[in-house]
């Protein structure tokens, strides 16, 4: 794994790198809400044995250091932007496969949408898309008039952000709350990248602060800045027949069911498949189904190898 940094003039992104880097850019991953490219590493690192992938630290998050200020976030277009320039750079002239986990998967769609040409394929692993009216009502809705409302926010305004330990963090998160699903080694990678030591003190001194590199009030904000267009994005997904599959989860699923029966309408090859015993936390509890999609699009959208060629595959953590 190799870590780097795409600068622009605003500040820089961090990134994570598996595989050769002398080899073209193969996929693109990108994070949910509050976590950072480097909880999905053990999803993405095996990959690197036969090809090039890497993972962002989308703005606000993990150790990326772009401005991120909550009053100013209205949609996700800036995610959208910043992805966008991101592959300009890493992969200016060859598409690669995009893959996501909630609004990392949703932010991947946008990008789909707004540039077709950067795109190979879409691995979409629970986006957050809502009905259609919701964003029309977000759209005709003056901006901040349901700033504290939505009960994600909340939550994510009640984080607490500061330990004396990363030791206490992990003691704090094991099992309980949004990670009660989690198998390891995500929430220790999740922890890696989420909290920096800030106290200033000797490394071995009893007195330490560590920091969520999240601020609370950005989480909070990427939960409201919902004046996003991804219906939108799904017509230049069809119109330029872009391959996409939908992982979600049978439980706890962002699409509801009218959610997906109107995308596999809108867009009629689009692949949906449902993973049984698993929540929205979906990379975390099935991790090998999540690879395999995303190596089986690899395969055959970038290395131009056909499931003939490399016979069926069946892995599952929940077998073992």
């Amino acid at each position: 794994m190799r870590r780097f940094t795409f600068e622009t003039p605003e500040g820089d992104l961090a990134a994570l790198e598996f595989g050769d880097p002398a080899k073209k850019l193969a996929a693109l991953w990108l994070h949910a809400t509050g976590f950072n490219a480097m909880t999905y590493q053990s999803i993405l690192a095996p990959l690197g044995l036969r090809t090039k992938i890497q993972a962002v630290d989308l703005r606000g998050h993990g150790r990326s250091a772009l401005p991120a200020k909550p009053n100013a976030l209205r949609s996700w277009k800036r995610y959208r932007d910043d992805i966008i320039a991101f592959l300009d750079r890493e992969s200016p002239i060859n598409p690669v496969v995009l893959s996501g986990h909630s609004m990392g998967a949703t932010v991947a769609l946008m990008v789909a949408g707004a540039r077709p040409d950067k795109v190979a394929g879409l691995v979409l692993v629970d986006p957050v898309i809502l009905p259609p009216r919701y964003y029309m009502a977000m759209h005709l809705m003056p901006f901040g008039f349901r700033r504290g409302g939505h009960h994600m926010a909340k939550q994510a305004r009640r984080r607490r952000n500061k330990f004396d330990s990363r030791e206490h963090i992990q003691y704090k998160y094991k099992g309980r709350g949004a990670f009660a699903t989690w198998r390891d080694p995500f929430l220790a990678d999740y922890i890696l990248d989420a909290f920096d030591r800030t106290d200033g003190n000797d490394p071995d001194s009893d007195k330490q602060v560590w920091q969520l590199l999240c601020d609370p009030k950005w989480e909070a904000a990427t939960f409201m800045a919902q004046r996003n267009r991804p219906w939108g994005a799904l017509g230049k997904v069809k119109k330029h027949q872009i391959p996409i599959t939908i992982l979600r989860p049978d439980s706890d699923s962002v699409l509801t069911d009218e959610v997906a029966a109107r995308l596999t309408k809108k867009c009629p090859h689009l692949i949906l498949k449902e993973r049984v015993n698993t929540t929205h936390f979906l990379p975390m509890e099935a991790p090998y189904d999540v690879r395999d999609e995303l190596s089986s699009y690899v395969s055959s959208l970038i290395e131009g190898i056909g499931d003939d060629d490399v016979g069926p595959m069946k892995r599952s953590l929940r077998s073992r």
